[in-house]
């Protein structure tokens, strides 16, 4: 069986809206699972610049799937370790939410495999 790995990374500004309200940030930080294949997603990084906690979703076809919290001016590093599949078709999607009125610029990097 092969497989391919799929990144969802970047440098990314952003403007926060509230905690409970994710805003988009590029769409780059979005990824569709072909036809034929499905992925698992392995890990992910990111950093931010603001002075508050930001938090990156990832989306499962528009619903929150993971909420990877980062710190004001910090890093995080989740490996998973429950791999679950997402099916052909659908989509996964980065996005960030931060308390409103907060801006800064987050560093994101989402591996996926592809199988």
């Amino acid at each position: 069986m092969s497989s391919t790995f799929r990144f969802l990374q970047g440098v990314h500004p952003f403007e926060g809206e509230g905690l409970e309200k994710p805003v988009a940030l590029d769409a780059a930080l979005r990824y569709v699972v072909p036809d034929g294949a499905r992925a698992q997603v392995l890990y992910f990084r990111g950093g931010n610049s603001s002075p508050e906690l930001a938090v990156v979703v990832l989306l499962r076809g528009g619903v929150p799937m993971r909420y990877f919290p980062v710190a004001a001016r910090g890093d995080v590093h989740v490996p998973l370790r429950v791999v679950e599949d997402v099916e052909a078709g659908e989509t996964l999607e980065l996005r960030v939410a931060a308390p409103e009125g907060v801006s800064g610029t987050v560093v994101v990097d989402l591996g996926l495999v592809e199988v």
